[in-house]
């Protein structure tokens, strides 16, 4: 199985990714779901989905979960119980979770791709990234924002969070691969940290 990689952020604290190479046949093999996720599984027209679905639930399995120990709120936001905590990601054949048993986490795939100059001044203030001269460069950095953004949208869990106007990712250097985030709403601010690791093409961003 395709477990393509595991960062141990602390004692507390893993990601795990997956790369999907199997066939859909292979990824239902030792995979139990409940009756409200197989009628979801049957419902998704995409292939492609239904393997992200499924891998996630092999990914769980790293960390001794079920598909019934994860819920979902009102939000579509991800839970566990017994205070423990999960965020989950699914771009093209990668998926990937952050799990916690001590704070709440966010994660994010994203395949970098020129489409992000096209909707860079959405989520973030673009006149800071005109500097950067390389093309590559540039899409690398802005996929590493919006990831991060999507993190602690993530996190936050609710409605009515705007990536431009309410969530901030500081500056940061690609070798050093972290930096901060800050949620500032409704006259409170929290704050991040924030770390990204890329592969294949792919960035993967993760909050906590």
């Amino acid at each position: 199985m395709p477990l393509y990689k595991t960062i141990t952020v602390s004692q507390t604290t893993k990601v795990f990714i997956w790369k999907i190479e199997e066939s859909l046949e292979t990824l239902k093999e030792t995979i139990s779901l409940t009756d409200k996720n197989e009628a979801r599984l049957k419902s998704m027209k995409s292939e492609l989905h239904q393997k992200g679905f499924l891998s996630i639930r092999h990914l769980l399995k790293e960390v001794g979960l079920t598909d019934a120990d994860l819920i979902y709120d009102e939000f579509g936001k991800p839970h566990l119980t017994n205070e423990r905590f999960i965020s989950i990601t699914h771009s093209f054949n990668f998926t990937a979770i952050i799990y916690s048993t001590e704070k709440e986490v966010g994660i994010d795939i994203e395949k970098q791709r020129d489409k992000i100059l096209k909707i860079a001044h959405k989520f973030t203030p673009f006149e800071e990234y005109k500097t950067i001269a390389n093309h590559d460069a540039l899409i690398r950095k802005l996929t590493i924002v919006w990831g991060a953004k999507e993190s602690l949208y993530k996190i936050y869990g609710k409605k009515k969070l705007l990536f431009l106007h309410h969530i901030y990712v500081a500056d940061f250097k690609f070798e050093s691969a972290k930096t901060t985030g800050e949620i500032r709403f409704n006259g409170e601010t929290a704050t991040y940290d924030v770390a990204f690791t890329e592969f294949e093409g792919f960035t993967c961003v993760y909050a906590l």
